[in-house]
């Protein structure tokens, strides 16, 4: 594998995680970076960078990220940004891996965008579900403020560095998983036979 295709890769995982966000934010920012910057999309995927798709989702993201700050709709919201958000990665990180082969790029796309954006969305989500709890939804603004800056930031940090980004996504999922290990209660050992 060439360097572009391990760049396109990173690249990749970096705005499928930011799709975990929010849906449209890292979209918009693949459609503005192909057309004003000259970022070269995969084949089939060059309508990204066409008007109609810039403004769908320049439209999208402004809808999205106003939802959020309404209270009630942003619990809904989630309901339905679970499977957008993974299509968004699947879609993302297909779109920028232009010199992999057919089936390497899907399998990267599918399981590491997908998964990566699931994971991402996942978090949120239970993030905006305890904050409705203990803050009886007053703290929700403040998590949609911060999910608009990670949505934001993670877009834009993929875009300019896309392997330190990867490397941090990576990090960032594996401290999540062993805090989630520290947890889970440990099963009671059973009596000797």
């Amino acid at each position: 594998m060439t360097d572009v295709g391990l760049l396109s890769i990173a690249l990749g995982i970096g705005l499928a995680a930011a799709t975990g966000f929010r849906v449209f934010i890292p979209l918009l920012a693949l459609s503005i970076a192909s057309r004003e910057f000259g970022l070269d999309l995969a084949e089939g995927f060059e309508w990204i960078a066409s008007t109609p798709a810039f403004g769908a989702f320049a439209t999208a993201a402004v809808l999205e990220v106003l939802a959020y700050y309404i209270p009630g709709v942003d619990h809904m919201l989630d309901a339905v940004a679970g499977p957008a958000a993974v299509a968004a990665g699947v879609i993302a990180s297909a779109a920028v891996m232009t010199d992999l082969p057919t089936y390497l790029k899907w399998s990267v796309a599918l399981i590491a965008g997908g998964g990566i954006a699931g994971l991402t969305q996942g978090a949120t989500t239970l993030t905006r579900a305890k904050s409705g709890l203990f803050t009886v939804g007053l703290g929700n603004p403040v998590v949609a403020t911060g999910e608009l800056f990670g949505a934001i930031g993670l877009s834009a940090l993929s875009l300019l560095m896309p392997i330190l980004t990867a490397v941090l996504v990576v990090l960032a999922v594996l401290l999540v998983v062993r805090a989630i290990r520290r947890r889970r209660p440990t099963p009671p050992a059973l009596p000797p036979p």
